[in-house]
């Protein structure tokens, strides 16, 4: 049973998926991705995973959490497993390139397929791939656009330097642009 619920947050909609013991996803819409809500899909947001992730990521925008702790099930490849439990340990706010990644995991010619790992993430944000570059500084692709990506690591630089303005307050007022 794929259980689910969409919520509302300064970056648009963001649905989450679970199989009611853990988070299996979170995707932007639109998001490059994203699964289509199917038959046998059930709406419910109280279930605790879903509660918990709901409640955590409005923390998160509101710049009262920084760190994630949620139970989270990806699905995907060995190799994409090792590059996503390796995003989560870059600290809010840093960023890195695809090929630190790739040393990082021990094959720094892997940066390629790294970056095709980072790029099928099924948990956006709590899976932090916003916070890979290139290695020379640019944005590069994401699943839920450029702007997004933008957004979410103005927000956090701005976070990491000491304002408190949370992400809803900066796109409202302009400062961090989706589109």
């Amino acid at each position: 049973m794929v259980y689910y619920t969409v919520i509302h947050s300064p970056i648009d909609p963001l649905i989450l998926t679970s199989d009611g013991t853990a988070l299996t996803g979170l995707y932007m819409t639109p998001h490059q991705y994203s699964p289509t809500v199917a038959t046998g899909w059930l709406r419910d947001e109280n279930t605790a995973p879903l509660r918990e992730a709901v409640r955590q990521l409005k923390a998160y925008f509101a710049v009262e959490l920084s760190n994630f702790d949620l139970p989270l099930r990806p699905k995907g490849t060995p190799f994409q497993q090792r590059v996503w439990a390796e995003l989560r340990t870059i600290p809010f706010g840093v960023t890195i390139s695809y090929g630190e990644l790739a040393r990082r995991l021990g094959d720094v010619k892997a940066s390629r397929a790294v970056g095709l790992a980072n790029g099928h993430n099924p948990i956006s944000i709590i899976v932090p791939c916003h916070r890979v570059i290139g290695a020379n500084g640019k944005l590069t692709g994401y699943g839920g656009g450029l702007p997004r990506k933008q957004a979410l690591l103005a927000f956090e630089a701005q976070v990491r330097a000491g304002s408190q303005v949370a992400l809803s307050d900066l796109v409202c007022s302009g400062q961090i642009g989706l589109l």
